[in-house]
């Protein structure tokens, strides 16, 4: 049976619906949203402060304790700089089982949500000049606030800083832009690195609890044929990849006495969860295990290949995706062995292929991000619920909701406590 259905998802997986359309897809639902749905809220100057008001002391930053079981919201940039979309959220958070919020510290565009001397200038994002007094209006509610940070994909850093762009393979002094015209920055751009280490220094130093790493991979949703890395190997792209994951998770973990160490998570695509290979991304499970305190797979059923694990629509199998999905990312994290190399483990003997040696990690670990946004089907409480349920089958405690537009079915959600 095992052996079925990795044949299965093997020949699902490389089928004409490839990782980068799915990916494509993702940035486009996101981008689009917020852009059609929210610009009147964005527009308004909401939480502006006052030419020449007096400065307010400001609160000392305190850190809220991570929940056993964590359930979030996901705060867009842009969303962030608005009172209303503020006050939504908080009134989900207070009403029901909702206690953490992810919210942008760099979005899509490379803009850095809070005023900051050490990133670059310009972006086209949204900024809050409270963000500060955002993070202790979330800790005073007793919300447990998650920063996540877009990481490669950066049009703002590759256009100030063109050197460490990905370029294209034709004229190699030439930025490479994915179908929607977006920038990646070389994985292998270790200067780049630092100033990503930067970023999520000041994060926590205004009171972000936990870091969250999205958009760690190679890209993928553009002319791949002409495309070229100059500072990093992409036959090797998980080796490069790990290597990021290494040197940020050891700096930020690295932290003197008394000090507040962040917890430290990572996104990755829903198939890591299924397939051994890199998905042409660089992203492997197994090598994203040691580095970060919680691994959140983007499981979203909408995403996933017509005929994936035998399902004609993965949207109307919601729940079946889910717990497919995550029972295996279980099976991975909970095991002493694995087939995939990562510089933190240990080869077993001298058989081909090879055999690793990894720690048991706590199935906890794992924490998915799960599908609250119309995309290829409608998803309504029941759909929204269903996926919640599945990741509780899984035998996981932990989920995070995503809608780009932050407009959540706040009936599928129990009432808080």
């Amino acid at each position: 049976m095992r052996k079925s259905l990795e044949a299965n998802m093997t020949k699902t997986l490389t089928s004409i619906f490839t990782v980068g359309a799915f990916l494509a897809v993702a940035g486009f639902v996101s981008v689009e949203v917020l852009n059609t749905q929210e610009a009147e809220y964005f527009s308004r100057p909401d939480s502006t402060e006052v030419a020449g008001a007096p400065e307010k002391a400001k609160p000392a930053v305190e850190h809220v304790e991570k929940p056993e079981a964590v359930k979030a919201i996901y705060m867009s940039q842009c969303a962030a700089t608005s009172d209303s979309f503020r006050t939504s959220l908080f009134r989900i958070a207070d009403e029901t089982e909702i206690n953490a919020i992810v919210v942008d510290i760099k979005d899509y565009t490379g803009s850095v949500v809070f005023p900051s001397e050490n990133t670059e200038k310009g972006g086209g994002g949204c900024q809050a000049s409270d963000f500060r007094e955002l993070v202790k209006m979330m800790h005073d509610r007793n919300i447990y606030v998650i920063g996540r940070v877009t990481v490669f994909q950066d049009p703002l850093y590759t256009k100030k800083n063109p050197h460490w762009a990905v370029k294209k393979g034709s004229a190699t002094s030439t930025v490479w832009t994915d179908y929607k015209g977006l920038s990646f920055v070389d994985v292998g751009a270790e200067p780049f690195w630092d100033y990503i280490l930067n970023i999520s220094k000041e994060a926590v130093a205004l009171g972000v609890d936990e870091i969250n790493f999205d958009y760690i991979r190679y890209p993928s949703d553009g002319n791949m044929r002409d495309i070229y890395f100059e500072h990093s190997s992409y036959e090797d792209r998980a080796g490069e990849l790990e290597r990021f994951f290494r040197y940020v998770s050891e700096k930020l973990r690295s932290v003197p006495d008394g000090e507040y160490r962040p917890v430290l998570s990572a996104d990755l695509f829903g198939m890591t969860a299924t397939n051994y290979d890199d998905l042409t991304i660089g992203q492997v499970l197994e090598r994203a295990f040691p580095y970060f305190d919680y691994i959140a797979p983007m499981v979203y059923p909408s995403h996933y290949p017509p005929g994936f694990n035998g399902w004609a629509n993965p949207n109307d199998n919601v729940y079946g995706v889910i717990k497919f999905s995550m029972d295996r990312a279980v099976q991975r994290a909970v095991g002493t062995t694995t087939p995939i190399f990562s510089y933190a483990y240990q080869r077993i003997g001298t058989s081909t292929p090879a055999t690793y040696k990894k720690p048991s990690y706590d199935k906890n670990v794992l924490r998915p991000w799960i599908q609250d946004f119309d995309y290829g089907g409608d998803y309504g409480p029941e759909e929204v619920r269903a996926q919640i349920q599945a990741a509780y089958d899984a035998g996981l405690t932990s989920w995070m909701l995503w809608d780009p537009a932050n407009r959540y079915t706040k009936d599928a959600l129990l009432p808080a406590n």
